[in-house]
């Protein structure tokens, strides 16, 4: 195995000196618990020997031997604590060698190359990264999956990779390897996580070289002190974290002050740990970067331009398009597809090079895997939970949409859904003006039978009418009318439908969740991710990366009107729901993208103002009194 030497690099020492930094912290604590014991033995052996008689060095005595045992009992308590602690380990979709042998070999001769131990596995991500994960930690394993089998091996093909093994280590004296050696390797290995955006968007040369720094870091990882090192602060920082997660049932906070205390101790250990720990990482990296120098340096200058190409497009993809289809209950089967295509798109709207077409005629990472398709599907379920807190599976109101559906079956429905849910805060607005008319009217003077009564509703303007009794019509006619003219009737609206927008996204979160299980605002426990457990990132509650920051009432006003207007223009106007790769849901007109709709509903919604819209809709000739079709 690669070693570190004192003929490494600098960043490979700096790296080696860190470690035993970190274990003599390990080892001065365990001399701090072993200290009062060994006091205490001699004290003992003093006494039997003679010597230290009479009745103080007798309390002395027994007084040190009793602060012995808690120590020795609780530090103890920290050991076990700290083996059996859960180090956070990074949700992924775990890749078999033989879903994707050429993505194997092409990693293995990579580690060659480069001369350090193969990736125990890979695995992949729904981001924009790559690096190399741990996973060695007693308790850092994957449970098993509801497939093992009675002794805990999970069964062949179910998400376990079936690595060769052997491939870049010892050998014995007569040249080969030893199958002790081999296991031992496999184990000790670090996981290499790349992200699935890299396999579609990038080139295999490309992506070779974007992982060759990546991969470098195997040979410190090998190192006994850095592993050992790693693993006592894993261990600790798995510590912290169950010591936040909170303990159900009576007696909760009894039951849950031995677990504190534990947390307490680690998080003082981890505070003298940090900083070495971070220059260790930094040396570690360092080594890497070196080692990585000579294995296509010029070509990962140019990669490195496609990874921050692949992240952009990544980002829009789903806060554009994904989000909202994850909002109503769909998630897209394709993300990693779909982002070949929006960053196709944002190439071709910005001309950022101009040897694009001759690059897209080179063969893709994704053909190294077998089946691209399944693989794709699964990081994008996962690419939902991480970012969304759907379910780990599909089922009733959460089902997989490819892109030919997508127009149809999320566009289309998302602003049906938007403009029901504004009709029906409408509706309720109508329904308190209407109940509380009579109250406001002058006694014995009756109102006439077709003028509306003035009323006033808390919250609206004084002196607006209440509206006709065919109000509740789903016209564009009515919402442009309600709005138009400005006043407190437009905060109202917006208050109404923030409220309705919450009440339904706290209802969605409670149907998603498995009884007893936390929901994305909770702090308890695991949720299972494909029969792996999301435990790993502790008691992080889902989305552990949330996309979309607060809307306020008028944003979403403003997307509820336009909604209204969509479907109104496709109602009655001939208009067509469409995507947008770079920004969504799109409305097509005679077959182009209208993209100036968003200017004239803020006007509406802002100013009251309605020209602009009018005049944008005689343009495109929607009719405004129309009914409009809703969900």
């Amino acid at each position: 195995m690669s070693g570190i030497g004192a003929s490494e690099e600098p960043g490979a020492q700096s790296a080696r000196a860190r470690a035993l930094a970190l274990l003599r912290i390990r080892n001065r604590a365990t001399a701090a618990a072993i200290l009062p014991a060994a006091v205490a033995v001699v004290l003992l052996v003093a006494g039997a020997q003679g010597h230290a008689v009479g009745s103080g060095w007798d309390v002395a005595r027994w007084t040190v031997t009793a602060g012995a045992v808690v120590v020795l009992l609780v530090a103890a308590g920290v050991a076990v604590a700290v083996v059996r602690a859960r180090p956070a380990v990074s949700p992924t979709v775990p890749l078999a060698e033989e879903a994707a042998p050429d993505l194997y070999r092409l990693v293995r001769e990579l580690a060659d190359r480069l001369g350090v131990p193969a990736p125990s596995a890979i695995a992949l991500t729904p981001d924009c990264d790559s690096w190399l994960e741990d996973r060695t930690h007693p308790s850092a394993q994957p449970p098993s999956r509801p497939d093992a089998d009675r002794e805990g091996r999970s069964a062949p093909g179910k998400g376990q990779s079936a690595i060769r093994r052997g491939h870049s280590g010892t050998r014995s004296d007569d040249g080969r390897d030893r199958p002790a050696s081999r296991a031992r390797r496999a184990r000790t290995a670090p996981v290499l996580v790349i992200g699935s955006p890299f396999l579609w968007w990038m080139r295999i040369a490309e992506l070779r070289a974007v992982l060759a720094p990546v991969v470098a870091g195997t040979g410190p990882s090998a190192h006994p002190d850095i592993a050992a090192a790693r693993r006592f602060v894993r261990g600790l920082d798995g510590v912290v974290a169950d010591a936040a997660v909170p303990v159900p049932g009576p007696l909760s906070t009894v039951r849950r002050a031995p677990r504190v205390f534990v947390g307490w101790i680690a998080r003082l250990l981890l505070r003298s740990c940090r900083g070495h720990a971070a220059e260790m990482e930094r040396g570690v990296a360092a080594a890497a970067s070196v080692r990585a120098q000579g294995v296509d340096y010029g070509l990962r200058i140019v990669a490195q331009e496609q990874v921050g190409l692949a992240y952009a497009g990544w980002d829009r993809l789903l806060t554009r398009v994904a989000l909202p289809a994850w909002e109503m209950g769909r998630w897209p089967s394709g993300l990693d597809a779909g982002v070949v295509s929006a960053l196709t798109e944002l190439s071709r709207r910005d001309r950022l090079a101009d040897d694009f077409a001759s690059r897209l005629g080179e063969r893709p990472a994704c053909d190294l895997l077998e089946e691209p398709g399944a693989a794709d599907e699964a990081t994008s379920l996962l690419a939902a939970r991480l970012f969304h807190g759907g379910p780990a599976e599909s089922g009733p109101g959460w089902s997989p949409v490819d892109w030919q559906q997508y127009p149809e079956e999320v566009v289309d429905r998302k602003w049906r859904i938007e403009a029901a849910r504004l009709h029906r805060v409408l509706d309720a607005l109508d329904s308190t003006r209407t109940a509380s008319a009579p109250a406001h009217q002058p006694e014995n003077v009756p109102a006439p039978d077709c003028a509306p009564v003035a009323v006033h509703v808390p919250g609206s303007a004084p002196g607006r009418a209440a509206l006709p009794a065919d109000a509740g019509v789903p016209t564009l006619a009515r919402v442009v009318e309600y709005l138009a003219g400005r006043g407190d009737d437009g905060e109202a609206l917006a208050a109404g439908i923030s409220a309705a927008v919450a009440r339904e996204a706290a209802a969605a979160r409670r149907r998603s969740s498995p009884e007893g299980a936390p929901t994305a605002q909770g702090t308890h426990g695991a949720l299972d991710v494909g029969g792996d457990v999301l435990g790993f990132w502790g008691p992080v509650p889902l989305p552990i990366f949330p996309l979309l920051p607060h809307r306020t009432g008028t944003e979403l006003l403003a997307d509820h009107v336009a909604a209204m207007v969509c479907c109104a223009a496709v109602d009655t106007a001939g208009a067509t729901p469409g995507l947008d790769w770079l920004d969504g849901p799109a409305l097509l007109v005679d077959g182009e993208r209208r993209a100036d709709l968003g200017g004239p509903v803020l006007s509406l919604v802002e100013d009251g103002d309605a020209g602009p819209l009018r005049s944008w809709l005689a343009s495109v000739g929607v009719r405004t009194d129309k009914p409009v079709r809703l969900v």
